[in-house]
């Protein structure tokens, strides 16, 4: 049988036979096709393709590449039946022959990276879209040679022989190999992270950004730029010096000549400057340009860089054969400036005698023998020494430890000995060579380092190479270990084959004025002259290149938006605002003039980087990040975090002071990226590291419960959506931001009523009101969705799931149920009840406010008021910390604080307040307290009428889920029951009234006075006072305002409970006088709680009636659930009449102590 394939595409459908389609459709369901369709399509030999109408889904594209349209249409093709199990899948998870021939067209950019690349105009380059070339670039031409060129700089050239002189060869040694020890290391963790996958342009920016996260990667990256751009005004600075001091030094502006100390360093420091800001402004333009030229010349300053460093080899080698001769004349053991006389002699005999030469008539009066010259000068002699002794000499035993100087300090042969009276005064101090800088040894630390950085180079062409995973490491490597070999034996090289005081000569004052390095060169000074002069320019115009793109990479990436305008260039994509802003910055390091001031300050900078590269691999390493698999094997997490140390070392040694700008730099950047920059999700090590941290916390958390003094409420916020999924109390929101002024933690959430797999979507929707509401009311903490088939069990599960391991929940904060009297669904005050129970069985505080929409918003602010805490049962004193950290909050910070207490008639009040007082001290809370003082007292005839309605009103609910008819012929005898032998007039007109409602606590109590209650409380059908407990339909019980009697009663002044109101009606007094047996049958426990909670209310109303915020204990549910009904009962007229209402349960256990 020939195989037959199926192509599902997806279109609007075309008219098949029907006996294809069904074939198909069997297919589709698991079914093979009949024998008879197969045998005859076999013998046809043909391929059918069946079209199928499409169904509207679009196909997500792989998240492993861009496929192209023609991979999407194969990844769609499956082979019969073979993938049918698989086929249901094929519109998301493309199949593996379309993913890898996908992956073979790849094109060297990776997706996410479209950022990094250097062309901006996006329409411009669609326009014109060019074949993407293959690179090219092998491990030499693109990583070793470009890193050679960047590490190989004017700090070898200029200062290297000085270090040398100043530092010792074994000082100076320690400091090469400290530097490139760090670079190494720094190598091999760059090498780990660039071979982790591919590293577009921004080199160490992107490392770092995509391994530690966009703060870090934004901080470490404009430090990383500020190095560049400083280390171009380096590079200026020392192609200005090699300049002005040894090719063309009458170019000078300012005139050395006559100028002594101060008047002499500052001309050359305004030389630097005029000359510094031309050379800047050249390159600049040259760069503005095109970087094309840079590129071209990039070879020839490669050439000048390796022709100058054979040239030394080749000089040195000369050394041992033939020395060059370049005399270095000493005044006793002072050396003297050559280009200030001819001769190195006093006197010189001639035919005609003795004559005096130029340098006699330096430093004395006359031209005459009997002349007076200097005293210094008088009694020491005139010697003439090789400049360079040779390799062969053994000078390098005198040059192996250091000499510092203070500035201004004579340079002298150590050597030697010479006589001077130390109470002279240095005369001619211009005709000396002095030291122009204070040296110490960690001075030269950070005028040496800028001489090891440039490592990056090889990972910044990444894009451009063959294999960049196997040229970055072998080439970054190797170029440093080629570097450090140079460095390490040109220390060696220059101790052994030039004198002492002309290595410490650092402008080469005593050797004619030539460079120092170059009086050691092969054939010719002027090769090193020459060479470094090009050398640097190029690492100048490199230096201005790179440093504006590296700016734009960060710019476009969006993390600083005050540097977004500097992701803006020219149609190419040259980063024009990004140069002028590099240039102005390296302005401000020519101004500095000084090439040993600069340094330490780029120092800093790249040494940072350089730490945070080192941080990444060590992290990525420690963590086992999944995606940590660099094809470079050859790092470990100790090594990273030993170059960190290094790198953190030598940071401080440079310069503390610079270390710590450089730092607070960093982390001035690092917090406003943080706060004011885009968000990004990179997959960074910090997320991992957070995960880790979190995991460790959790797990001591566990250890133990906190102790009392680390209390703080952990709060769950129970929130209820409608129909939109918006939260119905958000003041709830507010409450809890008032309250966090504890921190720790707060978990909001909902319960939804459904199925999950029906109700995902509205979970999510959920889930993002609530996260929009957080913001919005600034409550920092997380949010959780439950579904569950009921609210009642979602609510449940909310409270024993929610938060992790240690980082639980220990409070719950949810609202009083709104009109919970009103309407046929009782399952919002029922669910209160429950978590009531709840939470006393999990041993957690439990918060419910009382007419939520009354409590302030953030924005409010109260000027004055109470809040009232009203302490009857000790709860572990959650009544006492809440209103502390309400009052830490803006809104709740003017409010005083006052604490009432009960006493009853055996408690001895005044003692009580007493100890109250001593109480409050010794927790450090300010509050004023007030003992109230209930006596025993009668049962009023109105808490037996209470207590009447409520147990008639709860036979009610209980009835509440029977159909209409059975409500209707069992209510009869349920106010029977409950009512006992009551006299009707009219018993017909008992019918069914199920919706009882009440009005809000505020609203009623502002539209009657304090003293006049309505017994029943129904506000749609007014009935007789005397008979509370009968209910009737709107037609036949209503009243007119005029026939309506309510009964009303007053409290006496001697403070005696009330008495039932009497009525004018003789047949209502007739009543009245016959209800003393229906309170006989009523629940005692039931009346002496509702006595109770009259009695406070009535307490409370009197002190707190104008408190900001009433804080009291709330009873526990009872264990009957029969009288869950009379419980809510009793909580609403324990709160009556107030307008906001906290009530607080404690969690079984101590939340605040006197102890420190």
């Amino acid at each position: 049988m020939s195989q037959r394939r199926f192509t599902v595409s997806k279109s609007d459908g075309d008219p098949r036979p029907a006996d294809i389609q069904g074939e198909v459709n069997q297919l589709f369901e698991g079914d093979e096709p009949t024998s008879n369709a197969s045998e005859t399509e076999a013998a046809a030999g043909a391929e059918v393709v069946v079209v199928l109408k499409g169904d509207n889904i679009p196909k997500e594209s792989s998240p492993f590449i861009n496929s192209s349209d023609a991979a999407a249409e194969k990844s769609q093709q499956y082979d019969g039946k073979n993938m049918a199990l698989f086929e249901e899948e094929m519109d998301t998870s493309p199949m593996v022959s379309s993913l890898l021939s996908s992956l073979a067209n790849y094109s060297n950019l990776p997706q996410g990276s479209k950022e990094h690349e250097e062309a901006e105009n996006n329409e411009a380059e669609s326009a014109r879209k060019k074949p993407v070339k293959a690179p090219q670039l092998g491990t030499l031409m693109g990583v070793y040679l470009p890193c050679i060129q960047n590490i190989f700089g004017v700090i070898l050239f200029l200062r290297m022989t000085w270090l040398v002189g100043i530092g010792g060869v074994i000082g100076t040694f320690i400091i090469v190999f400290m530097c490139c020890t760090t670079t190494m290391l720094t190598a091999i963790s760059m090498s780990a992270i660039a071979t982790n996958g591919v590293v577009p342009a921004g080199g160490s920016y992107y490392m770092i950004s995509r391994s530690l996260g966009p703060e870090f990667g934004g901080a470490v990256g404009i430090c990383f730029y500020l190095g560049t751009t400083y280390a171009g005004a380096m590079y200026i600075l020392g192609a200005i010096e090699l300049l002005l001091i040894y090719i063309v030094p009458k170019a000078a502006i300012f005139p050395l000549e006559g100028l002594e100390g101060a008047e002499a360093e500052a001309a050359l420091l305004n030389n630097m400057r005029v000359y510094g800001t031309i050379l800047l402004t050249s390159m600049a333009t040259v760069v503005f340009v095109g970087v094309k030229y840079v590129n071209k010349l990039a070879l020839v300053f490669l050439a000048c860089v390796i022709l100058s460093i054979l040239a030394v080899y080749a000089g040195v080698i000369k050394t041992g054969i033939e020395p060059p001769f370049f005399p270095v004349c000493l005044l006793g053991n002072r050396t003297l400036v050559s280009k200030s006389f001819d001769v190195c002699a006093k006197t010189l005999e001639t035919a005609n005698g003795t004559v005096t030469t130029q340098m006699w008539r330096i430093f004395c009066d006359s031209p005459l023998l009997n002349a007076t010259c200097d005293p210094y000068f008088a009694a020491n002699n005139v010697t003439q020494i090789q400049g360079i002794p040779g390799i062969t000499s053994g000078i390098l035993t005198e040059n192996l430890f250091g000499n510092y100087y203070e500035k201004g300090d004579l340079i002298a042969r150590t050597n030697m000995e010479s006589v001077e009276d130390p109470d002279d005064p240095l005369t001619n101090s211009n005709r000396y060579v002095l030291a122009d800088i204070t040296s110490f040894f960690t001075l030269l630390v950070g005028i040496y380092f800028p001489s090891v950085t440039g490592i990056m180079a090889g990972s910044n062409r990444s894009g451009d190479l063959r294999d960049a995973q196997k040229s970055i490491p072998v080439g970054t490597i190797a170029a440093i270990t080629t570097t450090s070999a140079v460095y390490m034996s040109s220390v060696i090289l220059f101790g052994a084959c030039i004198e002492g005081v002309v290595l410490r000569d650092k402008f080469g004052e005593g050797v004619h004025g030539n460079l120092v390095i170059g009086t050691l060169a092969w054939p010719s000074p002027w090769v090193i002259v020459i060479g470094s002069f090009f050398s640097t320019c190029g690492a100048g115009l490199q230096s201005l290149t790179g440093a504006p793109r590296l700016l734009q990479a960060i710019a476009k990436d969006g993390l600083v938006p005050a540097l977004r305008i500097f992701g803006h260039g020219k149609a190419n994509g040259e980063p024009t605002w990004s140069l002028l802003l590099t240039a102005c910055i390296c302005e401000s390091g020519i101004l500095i003039a000084s090439l040993d001031s600069v340094a330490p300050i780029l120092s800093m900078f790249f040494l940072m980087c350089y730490m945070f590269v080192n941080l990444a691999c060590a992290l990525q390493t420690l963590l086992r990040t999944p995606n940590w698999r660099p094809r470079f094997k050859f790092y470990h997490w100790a090594l990273s975090f030993l170059g960190m140390s290094l790198c953190l070392t030598l940071m401080f040694l440079c310069s503390w002071y610079y270390a710590i700008v450089a730092m607070v730099i960093a982390g001035s950047i690092y917090k406003y990226i943080e706060f004011a920059g885009a968000e990004k999700e990179w997959g960074d090590g910090i997320r991992g590291l957070s995960l880790s941290a979190a995991r460790y916390a959790l797990m001591r958390l566990e250890e133990g419960p906190p102790h009392t003094k680390n209390w703080r409420p952990q709060l769950l916020v129970l929130v209820s959506t409608d129909a939109e999924q918006n939260v119905e109390q958000p003041r709830l929101l507010s409450l809890t931001n008032q309250l966090k002024a504890g921190k720790g933690l707060t978990i909001v959430g909902t319960a939804l009523e459904g199925t999950y797999l029906e109700n995902y979507e509205q979970a999510q929707r959920a889930e993002q009101s609530l996260r929009k509401l957080m913001e919005t009311e600034k409550v920092k903490g997380f949010c959780q969705v439950t579904v569950s088939s009921n609210l009642r069990d979602a609510t449940s599960h909310l409270l024993q799931a929610s938060g992790l391991g240690g980082l639980k929940h220990n409070a719950v904060l949810v609202s009083w149920p709104r009109n919970w009297k009103q309407g046929d669904d009782h399952q919002n005050w029922r669910n209160l009840i429950e978590l009531v129970r709840e939470t006393t069985t999990a041993r957690l505080a439990l918060l419910v406010p009382k007419n939520i929409s009354a409590f302030p918003s953030n924005s409010e602010r109260f000027s004055e008021g109470h809040i009232d805490v009203w302490w009857i049962v000790h709860d572990g004193g959650m009544l006492m910390l809440l209103p502390f950290l309400l009052r830490q909050h803006k809104v709740w910070r003017k409010c005083k604080m006052r604490i009432f207490t009960v006493a009853q008639l055996d408690d001895n009040s005044i003692q009580m307040k007493k100890d109250l007082t001593t109480f409050l001290y010794h927790l450090r809370i300010d509050a004023m307290v007030e003992v109230v003082e209930m006596h025993d007292s009668d049962i009023s005839a109105y808490t037996y009428e209470k207590t009447l309605v409520m147990e008639q009103r709860s036979q009610m609910l209980k009835q509440i889920n029977l159909t209409k008819t059975e409500r209707e012929r069992e209510i009869q005898s349920i106010t029977d029951s409950s009512r006992g032998s009551i006299r009707r007039k009219n018993p017909a007109a008992v019918t069914t009234q199920l919706s009882v409602t009440e009005e809000p606590a505020a609203t009623s109590k502002e539209e009657k006075p304090e003293e006049e209650v309505q017994l029943i409380h129904d506000n749609t059908t007014p009935a007789s006072p005397a008979t509370p407990a009968t209910l009737l339909t709107p037609g036949e019980g209503a009243q007119s305002p005029g026939e309506q009697i309510q009964m009303t009663w007053t409290e006496k002044c001697d403070g005696e409970p009330a008495k039932p109101p009497v009525d004018t009606s003789t047949e209502n007094i007739k009543d009245i006088f016959n209800m003393k047996p229906e309170w006989e049958s009523l629940n005692h426990s039931n009346v002496r709680r509702m006595h109770t909670a009259l009695r406070l209310n009535e307490v409370i109303l009197k002190k707190s009636s104008e408190a900001r915020l009433v804080l009291l204990n709330m009873p526990g549910a009872p264990k009957n659930r029969a009288g869950d009904e009379n419980y809510m009962e009793f909580l609403e007229v324990l709160t009556e009449g107030l307008n906001r209402v906290l009530l607080v349960r404690g969690g079984g256990r101590e939340v605040i102590t006197i102890y420190s």
